[in-house]
C-alpha cells in the first residue's frame, strides 16, 4: 500500500532573507534547492559532516557559555522556561510562533511546492526542508513522494496486532499497537545488533524514520475504518499526494479536504522539541532506541489530555455551548458560558499555550483556510466569536501568560465541517502530523552524534536545604 505526489524560489526566498536580516541570522545554512540531485540520503550525506564540525566548534567555543539561571520553579513548575535541548528543525518564538529551519508558516505556504497553483504546502515539501535546511524544488519533492510511496507497505501482523485489541480501544492506543508491530522490521535494531560504527547510525535511523513516515497513514486509516466505518478499508490511490491519500483513505474525496488535511500535517509536524511528544521522542531516542520505539513513546505522551487530545475537547466544548445556548448565540450569552466554565474549576479548551505569548500562527492559517471554504460555517462564525470574547476574559481573570487562541481552537471545525466528525479520533491526527518532525530530528540526532539525556533531579528536602543554605550566605 502506498500514496504522494509531489518551484523553485530563489528569487522569493532571497528578497525575503534580504528584508529580514534576523531570519538570515536564525537560518545560517538555509537556502533554496538548486542541485539537481533528487535523492534525500546524498543530500543529507553531504550536509551531515559540516554540521557535525559546526557542532564541534559550538561546543569547543563556546562549552562553558551560560545559557540562563534555574530557579526553584522551573524544576517545580515542568521546567518551563529552562534552555536544556538541542533541536534542529524548528524554534519556537514566545511572539511570532514556529519557524520550520527559520521560515514562519505564511513563509512555507509562499515557498514550499504545492499539489495546485496557491494551494496548501505538501507535507513532502516540510519533510526535505526539515531534514535538510533547504526549501526543495518540484522535482525534488516529486521524488522524496515515489520514494515514500515505495517505503509504504505495511506487513499484514500490524493489522492483526492492532485487531487483536477491541473496537472499543482508543484510536490512540489502537495507533500506538500499530506502530509498536512496525518496529520489527528496524533496520537501525538489526544494524545495531551485528554491529555498526557510531558514525554511521544516522542511515539505518534514516531507513526508519522514512519508513516509518510513510507508513503511519495507513496504520492511522485502518484504525479509524476499523472504529467508524465498519471495517470497510480503502485502498491507496497512488495518484495522490500524502496528505491527499491519507484523506482518500479516510473516505474522504473532496479537493477541499485534501487541501486541508496537507495544511494539517503541515502545521503541526513539528514544534520544537520542549512539548512532551518530541521530547519523549527526542529522550528515548537518546537511549538509541530505534525511531519505531521513540515515535511509539511519543505518540503516549501525545495521547494525554494536556498534550493531544486538547484537539478533541475543545470541539466537543464547542458543540456544548451550541447545544445550551444555541447555534445563533450573541456575546453576552457566550460571555456567560465562558465564565460558567471557568467557575466550574474548568479551563476553556483552546486556549493558551506553555511557551506563545500571542495567537497561535497556526490557528491564523487555519481561521484563513476557513474564510476561504467554509466562511458561512455556524461553528467557524462561533469560533470567530470565542477570538473575540475568551481572551479579555482570561485576561481579566489574570491567571494566564497566554490568553490567546492556539492551533487546538480552530482545527476541530475544520475537521468536522468536511465530515470528520469523530473527535476521539483527531489525536491520531495529530499523531501522523508529528511523524515528520520526530523523526527528522531523530535522524539529526544520530548524525550529530548527541548523548544520552540524562538530567539532575532533587528532591524536596535537598531544595529546602540548599535555599537555606543559599539565604544565610
Amino acid at each position: 500500500m502506498v500514496f504522494l505526489k509531489g518551484v523553485s524560489a530563489l528569487s522569493r526566498l532571497r528578497s525575503r532573507v534580504k528584508q529580514h536580516s534576523s531570519l538570515s541570522n536564525s537560518v545560517r545554512w538555509l537556502q533554496t534547492q538548486t542541485s539537481s540531485d533528487l535523492d534525500l540520503h546524498s543530500q543529507l550525506k553531504e550536509l551531515i559532516p559540516e554540521q557535525q564540525e559546526r557542532l564541534k566548534k559550538i561546543r569547543a567555543e563556546h562549552g562553558k557559555v551560560q545559557l540562563g539561571n534555574i530557579t526553584v520553579d522551573m524544576v517545580i513548575g515542568g521546567m518551563r522556561g529552562m534552555t536544556g535541548l538541542l533541536w534542529e528543525t524548528s524554534l519556537l518564538d514566545p511572539d511570532e510562533g514556529i519557524r520550520f529551519r527559520g521560515l514562519s508558516i505564511p513563509e512555507c505556504q509562499k515557498l514550499l511546492p504545492a499539489a495546485k497553483p496557491d494551494g496548501e504546502p505538501l507535507p513532502e515539501g516540510l519533510l526535505w526542508l526539515l531534514l535538510t535546511g533547504k526549501v526543495p524544488s518540484k522535482a525534488q519533492v516529486d521524488a522524496l513522494s515515489q520514494e515514500l510511496r515505495d517505503r509504504a507497505v505495511v506487513p499484514d501482523y500490524v493489522f492483526k496486532a492492532i485487531d487483536a485489541l477491541p473496537v472499543s480501544a482508543h484510536p490512540m492506543t489502537q495507533f500506538a499497537t500499530g506502530v509498536m508491530a512496525l518496529q520489527v522490521q528496524s533496520e537501525f535494531q538489526r544494524a545495531y545488533e551485528k554491529g555498526i560504527s557510531k558514525t554511521k547510525y544516522w542511515e539505518p535511523t534514516y531507513e526508519d524514520a522514512l519508513s516509518l513516515i510513510a507508513r503511519v497513514p495507513l496504520v492511522a486509516s485502518y484504525v479509524y475504518r476499523r472504529i467508524y466505518k465498519d471495517g470497510k478499508f480503502i485502498p491507496v490511490d497512488d495518484s495522490l499526494d500524502y496528505g491527499g491519500n491519507f484523506s482518500h483513505m479516510l473516505g474522504f474525496s473532496s479537493p477541499q479536504m485534501h487541501e486541508l488535511m496537507r495544511l494539517y500535517v503541515t502545521i503541526h509536524s513539528d514544534h520544537e522539541g520542549g512539548n512532551v511528544s518530541a521530547h519523549t521522542g527526542h529522550l528515548v531516542g537518546s537511549a538509541l532506541s530505534d525511531p519505531y520505539l521513540s515515535f511509539a513513546a511519543a505518540l503516549n505522551g501525545l495521547a494525554g489530555p494536556l498534550h493531544g487530545l486538547a484537539n478533541q475537547e475543545v470541539l466537543l466544548w464547542i458543540k456544548s455551548v451550541v447545544d445550551e445556548c444555541g447555534e445563533n448565540i450573541s456575546k453576552d450569552q457566550l460571555k456567560d458560558y465562558v465564565w460558567k466554565t471557568l467557575n466550574g474549576g474548568k479551563v476553556v479548551p483552546g486556549f493558551g499555550h506553555g511557551v506563545l505569548r500571542k495567537t497561535d500562527p497556526r490557528y491564523m492559517c487555519q481561521r484563513e483556510f476557513a474564510l476561504k471554504h467554509l466562511p458561512d460555517d455556524p461553528l467557524f462564525k462561533l469560533v470567530s466569536q470565542l477570538y473575540e470574547v475568551v481572551p479579555p476574559i482570561l485576561t481579566e481573570l489574570g491567571k494566564v501568560k497566554n490568553p490567546w487562541p492556539n492551533v487546538d481552537a480552530h482545527s476541530g471545525v475544520l475537521l468536522n465541517y468536511f465530515g470528520l466528525t469523530e473527535a476521539r479520533y483527531y489525536t491520531v491526527l495529530f499523531g501522523v502530523s508529528r511523524s515528520i518532525g520526530i523523526c527528522s530530528q531523530l535522524i539529526w540526532d544520530r548524525a550529530l552524534g548527541l548523548p544520552l539525556e540524562r538530567p539532575k533531579s532533587v528532591t524536596m528536602d535537598w531544595l529546602e536545604n540548599y535555599c537555606k543554605k543559599t539565604k544565610a550566605a
